[in-house]
């Protein structure tokens, strides 16, 4: 049987809290010593990454064995009223699996935008015309990176589930960012092992067998009101359910990478880590 650390790897989304620095190779440095097994990238302001140190992050971690993942700025809006921002959200995206393409990352997690006055299906058919705009740039470019539409914690926000798998269906080499925490808020459900095991198997039915083996989370815990996420909180100090949650997972036999974005990012995504493996060797 492998190991927990290749069935599902577990880090931080950013620079841990107990890094000496607040750089990436010092991230990939605290989270090998922790015995954490990923770093998601945060490009959240813009992308600012010189290719030297895009090589030394390749570099360092590929020789410690952590997997790179990345975040595209929060500015990226694909359904704006307004066409230049459109673009620049483009250009976000592009600029982000370029550089993600540098330092060895293999996907790039993004928020596709808001609904705004515009109807669910109109916002739909706008942001699927400008990622397959995207998409085929990058296929152009033979870029490796993965782009990966993150399901949304606001009603506000274009992202629920059935909008994500749906334009993962209609666009070429598009993935699904899978936040559970995101799909609880949003709705005020999905919180439990019938939720988490009914999530699943719609990724499974369709996107295939292949999705699940290749997985990337997001998680946290998270307050919420009538309109879906206001901020993360830690998992202890939520009403989450991620035993059920790590339970599912388990079940499902799914790999990839789960991300923790708790306040406390590493002491969740280590206590998450324990419990995958004290659930796996029980079985």
């Amino acid at each position: 049987m492998p190991s927990a650390a290749k069935k599902l790897l577990f880090g931080t989304a950013g620079v841990p809290d107990s890094s000496s620095q607040t750089t990436s190779l010092s991230a990939i440095r605290e989270l090998h010593e922790l015995r954490l097994d990923c770093l998601e990238i945060e490009f959240v302001r813009g992308v600012k990454l010189g290719s030297d140190t895009a090589a030394k992050i390749k570099e360092k971690a590929s020789a410690l064995g952590i997997s790179l993942s990345v975040h595209a700025p929060y500015y990226v809006n694909l359904n704006s009223p307004e066409p230049g921002k459109r673009f620049q959200s483009q250009d976000h995206l592009l600029r982000s699996a370029r550089a993600a393409e540098q330092c060895g990352a293999k996907c790039v997690v993004f928020h596709a935008g808001y609904y705004g006055p515009s109807t669910p299906e109109r916002t739909y058919a706008v942001i699927k015309k400008d990622l397959a705009e995207v998409t085929s740039i990058l296929r152009s470019e033979r870029n490796p990176a993965v782009l990966r539409i993150e399901t949304m914690g606001k009603r506000s926000q274009f992202g629920s589930l059935d909008e994500v798998l749906s334009l993962c269906q209609d666009i070429e080499g598009l993935a699904p960012c899978l936040d559970f925490s995101h799909l609880y808020a949003r709705e005020g459900k999905a919180n439990s092992y019938l939720d988490f095991h009914r999530i699943l198997k719609k990724v499974e039915k369709r996107l295939g067998r292949p999705a699940l083996m290749n997985i990337h989370v997001h998680i946290s815990g998270c307050e919420y009101n009538q309109n879906g996420e206001i901020k993360h909180l830690n998992l202890e100090d939520s009403d989450f359910h991620y035993d059920a949650w790590i339970q599912a997972l388990k079940d499902f036999e799914v790999e990839g990478s789960v991300v923790c974005e708790s306040p406390s990012r590493e002491t969740d995504a280590l206590m998450l880590k324990k419990l995958y493996a004290s659930y796996r060797q029980k079985s």
